[in-house]
C-alpha cells in the first residue's frame, strides 16, 4: 500500500456467516498500539476484499498476558467489531489448536511478533 508492506498473521473467511475473520498473534503482553494495527487490517479488508453481501469482517487479537482497563481504553474508540484475548483466556480445546510462543517465534525466525 503506497510502497509499504502490511502482512496479517491470519486471515479466514467464516462461510456461515459470510465474513472475514482477521487474527493478529502477540507473544508479549497487550500495548494499546495494537488495537491501532488490529483495526488497521480489519479496515482494508473490509475496503479492499468486503463484499455488500458479507457481514463486517471482525478482527481479534491473541497475546499472552493483558491488562483489562488498557484493553478498554485501547479499544474505547473503535467502530470494528474486534476482541482482545489472551492465551490463557481461551477454552483448553481452542488453546491447544494454537501455536505456542515458542513454536510462532521459530517460524518468523528472527522477526520480533510484537512488530
Amino acid at each position: 500500500m503506497d510502497g509499504d508492506d502490511f502482512f496479517v498473521d491470519l486471515l479466514f473467511f467464516h462461510t456461515d456467516q459470510l465474513r472475514y475473520i482477521v487474527i493478529e498473534l502477540k507473544a508479549g503482553r497487550f500495548k494499546p498500539e495494537f488495537a491501532g494495527q488490529l483495526g488497521f487490517y480489519v479496515a482494508v479488508v473490509d475496503d479492499v476484499m468486503r463484499k455488500p453481501q458479507h457481514a463486517p469482517t471482525v478482527g481479534l487479537l491473541l497475546c499472552s498476558n493483558k491488562s483489562d482497563r488498557v484493553v478498554r481504553y485501547a479499544l474505547g474508540g473503535s467502530s470494528h467489531p474486534v476482541a482482545i484475548a489472551s492465551y490463557d483466556l481461551l477454552p483448553p480445546e481452542e488453546r491447544a489448536a494454537l501455536p505456542s510462543e515458542e513454536t510462532i517465534a521459530r517460524a518468523l525466525g528472527d522477526l520480533s511478533l510484537t512488530d
